[in-house]
């Protein structure tokens, strides 16, 4: 120990009272409250059902929509980059998991599937406007019911494809972010509706969130607003454009030139309102609309001074003394690039200016890819967590899982990579085919025909033979691992026949029979599963593939 240390004491810092009231407190909430008790809070920053997380007063609230539709309306690049992911993501397959496997689960399934398809709208349409929260940051969609009644039913909540008397979904519609006035929220800052003024009669309207679906583009918070995906390319956008229109000026300054109409100087120290300062406004006015167009022309006065005999008035252009002291091309392109960067789609640059590689390009692709597989699942997981519950519950069942509304990724796989992966592990010892999923799956991803069904019934048979001479095939040599093994044990025992000694006739055919009737045991079993299957005459109708 170091001379002089040995002796010494540490005196901690004695706690306050506050800080020992505060413990107390800590303790006391601890064990009073139960745990389902919210104490905290998010920490939103909301006043009477207004938002005020944003510190740009632009972008809050009903502002915040106006400049995101016209950056989504009125910007080519910034509308490319919506359009392109609208229609990829409207490519999208969305297909239903049962939540189980009994007979109720797949019923539950199908309801769920044809519902998709039998509204009012078609799913890709609200799958278009369920993707305008990629604008806004938020989509908010009323859900609207009706039972199943048949085709030609003439009430509009009746009418539907199917006539099981089921509830199903009419229409799923959206209410326009801009008709938003403000958020209803509970005491424990909660969600529980959004008030609306929709035109024409702009009358406030509140929709309850229970019969309601908000989809968003990212949480924080638990803002209802979301967060655009717009946001962060909004200062290169404002840029962007603030650097176009001074373009434009200038371009077309430097063509028609800069307008100086001469006045005389007494003119421009005349009181207001007299008739020499209302000569000076009229000029301002002129210079000020002087274009080059069609239309151009002038009307000018021709006045002379009567001392010296010179006009009063004059107008001349000043031609441009130069080139530009900046390129305005090398400005724009790179707040352009930074736009693209925000939404993860700078690939699209790629080749326009003479510079990148492919596999860059592959690479950048990828991770838009995964965004946009991501945007999907988002969508599928607001579903089924607050609207599938709902329609299970209103045909009154109570199954232990939901199923699930899942979709297909964005884009098939690369068929020449497919086709390396598929080589290289069949290789490895893979049988791929014959099995039907596998088939069904490669059609799909090389745009090939579907079989038919009796074609796909003969396949899934010699699927299921295939599998039993596998089957048989295993367990012989099962067998005839056991009999070497027992044979070394045992000597006496007669063992397997080595190569090049005589072979006993009666003991192959033996042999090749057992294996023949194994093979014929294991191949009924699998046509009496498959027969146990399939739905029995008049067991029930309308049911889908």
């Amino acid at each position: 120990m170091a001379p002089g240390y040995d002796n010494m004491s540490v005196d901690r810092p004695t706690s306050l009272p506050d800080e020992q009231m505060e413990a107390e407190e800590v303790r006391r909430l601890d064990q009073s409250l139960p745990p389902f008790v919210e104490i905290g809070s998010t920490g939103l920053k909301r006043s009477a059902g207004y938002i005020d997380e944003e510190f740009l007063p632009q972008l809050r609230g009903r502002k915040a929509v106006q400049v995101f539709k016209e950056m989504s309306e009125n910007d080519p690049l910034v509308g490319s980059i919506i359009h392109t992911v609208t229609m990829l993501l409207r490519n999208v397959e969305w297909t239903v998991k049962p939540g189980g496997k009994s007979k109720e689960d797949a019923k539950i399934a199908d309801l769920v599937e044809t519902s998709m398809h039998d509204m009012t709208t078609t799913w890709d349409d609200f799958i278009t406007e369920a993707l305008s929260m990629l604008v806004y940051g938020w989509s908010w969609h009323e859900v609207v019911y009706k039972r199943r009644g048949g085709l030609w039913q003439k009430n509009p909540r009746l009418q539907s494809k199917h006539t099981d008397g089921l509830i199903g979904w009419r229409r799923i519609p959206i209410r326009a972010q801009e008709t938003m006035v403000r958020w209803v929220f509970d005491d424990a800052g909660e969600i529980v509706g959004m008030v609306q003024m929709p035109p024409p009669s702009y009358k406030q309207i509140i929709l309850p969130y229970d019969r309601s679906v908000l989809f968003r583009y990212r949480h924080s918070k638990g803002n209802p607003e979301g967060r655009s995906m717009l946001r962060n390319a909004y200062r290169p956008w404002y840029m962007k454009k603030r650097i176009e229109e001074l373009e434009a000026i200038g371009i077309e300054r430097d063509l028609a030139g800069l307008p100086i109409v001469k006045v005389p100087a007494h003119f421009l120290r005349a009181k207001p309102g007299s008739e020499q300062r209302k000569t000076v406004d009229e000029f301002r006015k002129l210079i000020k609309s002087l274009r080059r167009n069609e239309q151009e022309g002038l009307v000018f006065p021709n006045a002379f001074d009567q001392d010296t005999k010179q006009p009063l008035y004059s107008l001349e252009l000043l031609g441009s003394g130069g080139g530009r002291a900046f390129n305005t091309d090398t400005v724009i392109q790179r707040y352009e690039q930074r736009i693209l960067m925000s939404v993860l789609a700078d690939f699209i640059m790629v080749g326009h200016q003479g510079t990148g590689s492919y596999s860059m390009h592959t690479d950048k692709t990828g991770i838009f890819r995964n965004t946009l597989n991501s945007i999907a699942q988002g969508i599928c997981d607001t579903m089924n967590r607050t609207v599938l519950p709902k329609l299970v519950n209103l045909n009154g069942w109570r199954p232990e899982s939901l199923p699930e509304i899942v979709p297909t990724d964005v884009d098939a796989p690369d068929i020449g990579q497919l086709a390396q992966f598929m080589t290289s592990m069949a290789g490895l010892g893979v049988q791929w085919f014959p099995d039907p999923a596998m088939d069904k799956f490669i059609r799909d991803a090389a745009r090939l025909p579907q079989l038919d069904d009796d074609a796909e019934k003969v396949e899934e048979q010699l699927s299921d033979m295939q599998q039993s001479i596998k089957f048989a095939q295993k367990q012989t040599e099962y067998l005839q691992s056991k009999q070497a093994m027992d044979q070394a044990s045992n000597p006496a025992m007669p063992g397997p026949t080595a190569p090049g000694q005589p072979v006993d006739q009666a003991a192959a055919d033996e042999q090749a029979s057992q294996q023949e009737e194994q093979g014929q045991v294991a191949h009924e079993r699998s046509l009496e599963a498959e027969a146990a299957k399939a739905p029995r005459p008049g067991a029930g109708k309308g049911g889908k593939r």
